[in-house]
């Protein structure tokens, strides 16, 4: 990238950058998600478009800007900064890549891609994080070499195998089981002491929310109050034994791993095309959480399960399904070049696979040895050996603005996606549509032509656009029609996996660059960081995906199980013993308790891969069951709380805020919708021929259950800070930002169910005076109202009462009136979010 006469290094570069950039620079060090996201987006974006004008080892330095180190970024060329951290508007890189000043337009041949734009936008907002150092300019090998010393490397405590340590000794009734021993244990070596148990109405709430994503069934409340005081331990076994077995448990752990598995229904990016049939891995996932499929079977079938054995066609299906997780990632489907599409795909599938199941960022290893961690190049182009040697079938169209479109496994013995029977007569009719469009464009092109013949350039070119929509439209109705059989009916298809009939092994793409390979090849195989000594070489004639999951389920594989059990503790106490949940690698934060989360990594295998039965170990402890009062003693020690001597405070996530309204205003359906409003809207391309009002949100489902297109998520899941799905997202970001209270005042959603909650309460169960109070503390939350708030309430409502009576308003109507807006005000407040 040329940007010759518009960069210059100044004489003190940190006196012109803005004051929170000035701080990053000199204190801020990059967090782990920054650094993955330069080394994943921005580093290979640089080495692709801007080395050969702007690198040390470049053709020839343009314009005096040297981009391949951080310093020599933020210092820029002969007219000013390249990169200013937070500030677009000064960052001479960005104006030029997105073309905003017509003498600055770099690269001058062609314009990124929107999607690469984007990248860099984000990335100069975010702070420009940059890990190279001065002297980190990337060169080119004439051949691949790597200097990383794996057993060095093992060194690493992810890397070692757990070893089941000693219970530790305490003489303390505050232990229920060993979680508590090792807790109590470093606690106690900190000079702390646990908080009191929390009363019997915040367990429940916390136990209700954390299992099912729900608040407690009010007459369930009572019962549960009465147990507790007779006996505590076995009120909350009985509880949680209840909810576990519950249809909601898989719904709340299934919308969990949805989040690590990156779980959308369109394809993101510039095209965005849609998944009408990614619903059916979202509905495994929940379905395995509630069959309590072993882990190690539930992660070999997302990976390898259509290389499986099956004993029924339900059960291939199931398997065919599973493999879903590998197909439903973000794509540039309008990509030009089909090798860079290929190896993107392959990069995404890496990247995925890695951080879920192993909390290791082997995608950072694309373009050179990673930078922290031990996994040379050669490993990751091992691993890219065994996606490139399967095919990810997605379903999308063949069309204008979709390059790259796939077909889609077909399902033995499953109903037809989305509920939606159709007919011989419906596919006729798509047939005559798809004749009268191939007349149609023909007709176009023919006009097309005549007009250019006639010097016409510009009616000719609107013909010729024309034409490109038309084309879009043949594309959809093409792929429409595959989903029925000759004789009409509809068959049902999933999006997932199959191996290709050569498999083969990967060259080594110097810098990552696919028209830049190296004379090696790397043979099909997995992370050598990762041991375990009964992992088998790749097969001839196989892809590796099923050798690669039993090497990631292995019983020494010293990470996986590790990895799942911290992401069950983070889930359910609201911190991972690693905090860093999706990278346990050198950048990753190491674990507050070791000693327990080798305990849980070697106990989960032990109870034969059961979460069920992991999770039930957690919710029992006492550690769980501490108040998250606060003690200022207490917190100077430990103040973020690492060493568990209190329970965390936790907001809600989005769904459970969502799904809680409901249930509080009894308009909650828990029944599972048939398939997804996508599917529904059939295939497609959303904001063109799919638009939001066809992409359902208006249901009284469980959140669980709502569309989720990439760029288009209900405002309800995204104002509380819903997980990206472009993303693996094993730890949600949380926010409290103004428009969070403005969603909960003025929203339609909120009042619809606060209007339903008070008509619930007056109408419904006529409930009137202190009973209506105590009734609607206990549905918003869990717990009866104090004699002030009961006080308080009763006054509201008299209040209003009559000053409705003076403006004429009915008594019936004033009292419903004065309902809604206390029932709101239950709904939008703190404590109806937040857990105690």
């Amino acid at each position: 990238m040329n940007l010759a006469v518009r960069f210059s290094i100044p004489l003190a570069i940190l006196t012109l950058l803005p004051a929170a950039a000035q701080e990053m620079a000199m204190t801020d060090a990059p967090t782990d998600q920054q650094i993955q996201f330069f080394e994943k987006k921005i580093r290979p974006a640089i080495i692709e478009h801007c080395n050969k004008c702007h690198s040390k080892d470049g053709d020839k330095i343009k314009g005096g800007l040297i981009l391949d180190t951080r310093n020599s970024s933020r210092m820029g060329g002969d007219s000013g900064p390249a990169v200013v951290p937070f500030d677009l508007n000064e960052s001479l890189l960005y104006t030029a890549i997105a073309y905003e000043d017509s003498s600055l337009e770099m690269p001058p041949k062609y314009k990124l891609d929107a999607d690469v734009i984007a990248d860099f936008k984000t990335w100069i907002e975010m702070g420009a994080p940059d890990p190279r150092e001065p002297k980190d300019a990337d060169k080119t090998p004439q051949h691949y070499t790597s200097t990383i010393d794996i057993e060095e490397g093992r060194e690493h405590w992810a890397y070692q195998p757990p070893i089941k340590p000693d219970t530790p000794q305490i003489d303390s009734d505050w232990v229920k089981n060993p979680i508590d021993a090792f807790v109590a244990s470093t606690r106690s070596e900190a000079g702390l002491t646990a908080a009191p148990d929390a009363d019997p109405y915040t367990l429940l709430r916390r136990l209700s929310f954390d299992l099912t994503g729900l608040p407690p069934a009010p007459e369930d409340i009572e019962s549960f109050v009465a147990a507790f005081g007779r006996n505590p331990d076995k009120a909350i076994s009985d509880a949680a034994d209840k909810m576990i077995a519950s249809a909601q448990f898989g719904e709340r752990f299934g919308r969990r791993w949805l989040d690590v598995a990156r779980y959308a229904e369109s394809s993101g990016k510039e095209v965005n095309a849609t998944f009408p049939h990614a619903w059916r891995y979202r509905d495994y996932v929940i379905d395995a959480f509630n069959a309590d499929k072993p882990f190690d079977e539930f992660v070999t079938e997302q990976l390898a399960g259509d290389l499986l054995e099956a004993n029924s066609d339900e059960d291939r299906a199931e398997n065919l399904v599973a493999t879903g997780f590998l197909a439903i990632g973000v794509k540039g489907l309008n990509d030009q070049n089909a090798r860079q599409f290929r190896f993107d795909l392959v990069d995404e599938q890496i990247d995925t696979t890695t951080q879920a199941f192993l909390a290791t960022t082997a995608a950072c290893a694309r373009c050179h040895d990673h930078k922290f961690d031990p996994i040379p190049m050669s490993d990751y182009y091992s691993m890219a050996g065994i996606f490139l040697s399967s095919d990810a079938l997605y379903g999308t169209a063949d069309t204008q603005q979709s390059r790259r479109p796939s077909d889609l496994i077909e399902l033995p013995a499953v109903k037809a996606a989305g509920g939606v029977d159709k007919t011989l007569g419906e596919m006729i009719d798509l047939e005559f549509q798809l004749h009268a469009l191939n007349e149609r464009l023909d007709d176009l092109q023919s006009q097309a032509r005549e007009l250019r013949r006639e010097g016409k350039a510009e009616e000719a070119t609107r013909f010729q656009l024309q034409t490109l929509g038309t084309r879009n439209q043949i594309g959809i109705v093409e792929q429409t029609i595959k989903s029925f059989g000759d004789d009409g009916s509809r068959i049902a298809y999933a999006m997932g996996m199959r191996d290709r009939e050569e498999p083969f092994d990967s060259q080594i793409l110097i810098r990552g660059e696919e028209d830049n390979a190296a004379d090696e090849r790397a043979p099909r195989g997995f992370v050598q960081v990762i041991h375990t000594a009964d992992e088998e070489a790749v097969p001839a004639g196989q892809s590796g995906r099923l050798q690669m999951a039993q090497w990631i389920t292995s019983p020494e594989n010293p990470v996986t199980s590790r990895v799942f059990a911290n992401r069950v503790w983070s889930w359910l106490f609201g911190e991972g013993i690693v905090t860093t949940v999706d990278n346990f690698g050198t950048t990753g934060e190491a674990p507050s308790h070791p000693e327990l989360l080798d305990y849980l990594a070697i106990h989960f295998a032990e109870l034969d891969w059961s979460v069920k039965d992991l999770v039930r170990e957690m919710v029992t402890s006492r550690t769980y069951r501490m108040a998250s009062d606060y003690s200022e003693d207490q917190f100077a020690k430990d103040p973020e709380n690492r060493l568990l001597w209190r329970a965390n405070k936790r907001r809600l996530d989005a769904e459970s805020i969502r799904d809680a309204a409901l249930a509080v205003s009894g308009r909650l359906d828990l029944a599972r919708p048939d398939g997804s409003s996508v599917s529904q809207a059939g295939v497609g391309f959303v904001g063109r021929n799919i638009s939001e009002a066809q992409i359902n949100t208006e249901t009284t489902s469980r959140s669980v259950y709502l569309p989720i297109v990439r760029s288009l998520l209900p405002e309800s899941l995204a104002v509380f800070d819903f997980a990206d799905p472009s993303l693996i997202s094993g730890k949600r970001e949380i926010t409290t930002v103004p428009s969070q209270a403005l969603y909960m005042m003025n929203s339609g959603f909120v009042i619809e169910n606060a209007e339903a909650m008070a008509s619930l309460l007056y109408k419904d169960l006529k409930l009137r005076g202190p009973e209506l109070a105590r009734t609607a503390f206990e549905r918003a939350y869990s717990r009866p109202p104090t004699k002030e708030e009961g006080r308080e309430t009763m006054a509201y409502v008299q209040k209003f009462m009559a000053a409705a009576k003076e403006s004429g308003m009915a008594p019936e109507e004033a009292g419903q009136l004065a309902l809604s807006t206390f029932c709101q005000s239950l709904i939008s407040s703190a404590e109806f979010r937040y857990l105690n």
